[in-house]
């Protein structure tokens, strides 16, 4: 791949994890436990498991965003360095949100060819968490397609230099 498309991949996952951080980090300040059982009863240790898995979501999308900026500033562009972020934001930020840590949603892959949203909580949790995880679905599968290319092709590059 050209310097040119690594560069603006690397911008657009950097205006992506941006937009991610921001909503997720609104959603954890304005939100309490006590809100949560208030909006829909339920699992008190479950809704305390969610809060921890969109913590540890956020701060991989942090870290992701920060590790972008860092390679965008750097001149010259280094296509290398951009690339093997590229390969550690798909792995931590998008596969953390379509898998968390502690399993307490899915990804339904039937979903997704019908056009519908693909991740299924385990159990019922307030409208206001669904609907984050809805708003930022797309975003997500759409990130996923275009950095998957980086899975194979970092492993590949891994292998052939060994």
């Amino acid at each position: 791949m050209g310097n040119t498309i690594v560069l603006n991949q690397t911008k657009q996952v950097k205006e992506f994890l941006q937009k991610v951080v921001n909503a997720i980090s609104h959603y954890l300040n304005e939100t309490t436990l006590s809100q949560m059982l208030e909006e829909q009863a339920g699992d008190r240790a479950y809704y305390e498991a969610l809060l921890s898995d969109l913590r540890r979501l956020v701060v991989y999308c942090e870290e992701g965003l920060e590790a972008c900026r860092i390679v965008l500033q750097e001149e010259p562009f280094r296509k290398a360095a951009a690339e093997m972020t590229l390969y550690k934001i798909y792995h931590s930020c998008i596969a953390e949100f379509f898998t968390p840590k502690h399993d307490l949603w899915y990804e339904d892959s039937r979903s997704a060819y019908t056009g519908r949203n693909s991740i299924k909580f385990r159990q019922s949790v307030p409208a206001s968490l669904e609907q984050l995880l809805r708003s930022l679905e797309s975003d997500f599968q759409a990130m996923r397609e275009e950095l998957e290319f980086y899975e194979t092709d970092y492993r590949t590059k891994m292998i052939q230099s060994q």
